[in-house]
């Protein structure tokens, strides 16, 4: 008899050659279990996605009362969904005053898509400005400004007038001038290998923006939600976007997505054309109930206030000959190692010994560590006695 994982690479389109195979029975906490019942540490939380755990009963119960009630009525933006308001409503209760209109997607490379879209609109100007090692998503306009050309090449021509700065480098901000519509960044960049910004580079973007009239677009997609110890990671900066990207943590392991401006500028796409942005299934009722019990789980259970203790846990553990430096910002860390062929050792053996570590799209020297907020010092101390015994069985063979 064929077996699932059979199946799995027969039916379902692969994106790569060497997929990890796991095969997942259930998901409670920060744990997947496969049928044979073998219990997994999720380290990447479904890469920046369960940040409260798997299947979190607030989140489980919120999915199930609103199946029950209704699920896709109408495309977004037309019927008065309880799900959608409220979500909405509260988002912006706890973002600052400016980030009020709230469009909800599917995912963040549709946030992605519609961000750029509502900065052209709005500004009336075509020149986009992204960052070099910048990942916002793989459709062909977050392609656009993805910033490695090896992921890009075998799909050009993409968007014009794309133009790249390097991420902390305060001399490549002169690039932004009066003809540019946006400058998208990650407020923390994750898939670079967890680079964070200086406090100057950050005012300095914000300045010379707000001196050119450029919308400033902050990708939170992975950021969001309180990975870095604070909701969004731009509150560590003292300063705040034109347009606000989320998705990923927001859902709490459910499909949604959201960019947010400010009225003013949202309401550009109401007119000329109308229907200047649409989607079907953005802002799915049980997507949005999900995503409310996300952020209310968060705040109720103050899952954010130990998250600079465990960063600082995880910094004294992860301790190494192989570990050339720790880098990033809460429960967003990256273990810089040598090569990749030591990320892909380290990460299949972790994996086998119950821990899921992985490594970055554009840095695949370092392998990604992003445990759910929910994990406790136990199991950290759990996770980085296996990691560390990994790196030394891995380093012994070498």
């Amino acid at each position: 008899m064929i077996s699932l994982r059979q199946l799995f690479l027969l039916n379902n389109a692969q994106t790569s050659s060497t997929p990890r195979l796991l095969q997942v029975d259930r998901a409670k906490g920060i744990y997947l279990y496969d049928p044979e019942g073998k219990a997994y540490m999720d380290f990447v939380s479904g890469f920046a996605v369960s940040n409260v755990g798997h299947c979190h009963p607030a989140v489980v119960q919120a999915v199930k009362e609103q199946a029950d009630r209704y699920m896709h009525v109408a495309v977004y933006g037309e019927y008065v969904q309880a799900p959608q308001v409220l979500f909405a409503e509260k988002l912006v209760s706890v973002l600052p005053a400016g980030l009020d209109s709230v469009y909800f997607v599917n995912s963040g490379a549709e946030a992605t898509e519609g961000a750029i879209k509502l900065a052209k609109r709005f500004t009336g100007r075509s020149k986009i400005i992204s960052c070099h090692h910048a990942y916002h998503g793989s459709t062909h306009g977050a392609l656009s400004v993805m910033g490695n050309e090896y992921y890009k090449q075998a799909y050009r021509p993409l968007l014009p007038d794309v133009h790249f700065i390097h991420y902390n480098q305060t001399t490549d901000l002169e690039l932004i001038d009066s003809e540019t519509a946006c400058v998208i960044l990650e407020s923390i960049q994750g898939e670079a290998g967890v680079r964070v910004a200086s406090n100057d580079y950050m005012q300095a973007l914000r300045k010379r923006c707000d001196e050119t009239g450029t919308l400033l677009i902050f990708d939170e997609i992975q950021t969001g939600f309180g990975r870095t110890g604070k909701l969004f990671a731009f509150e560590h900066f003292g300063m705040q976007p034109d347009i606000l990207l989320l998705a990923k943590g927001i859902g709490g392991g459910m499909p949604v997505g959201a960019f947010i401006a400010s009225q003013e500028v949202m309401n550009c796409l109401k007119d000329n054309p109308i229907l200047g942005h649409i989607t079907t299934f953005g802002g799915h009722p049980v997507s949005c109930a999900a995503g409310l019990a996300t952020l209310q789980t968060i705040i109720d259970e103050n899952l954010m206030a130990d998250v600079d203790k465990k960063e600082a846990l995880l910094r004294n553990l992860l301790v190494h000959p192989s570990i050339r430096e720790i880098r990033g910002k809460g429960l967003m860390l990256c273990i810089q190692l040598d090569t990749f062929q030591q990320v892909e050792e380290v990460s299949r053996k972790c994996v086998e010994n119950g821990v899921i570590v992985d490594w970055f799209l554009h840095c695949d020297t370092a392998i990604r560590i992003a445990p759910p907020l929910i994990v406790s010092e136990e199991e950290i101390r759990k996770a980085c006695k296996i990691i560390t015994d990994v790196l030394t069985s891995v380093q012994e063979r070498a």
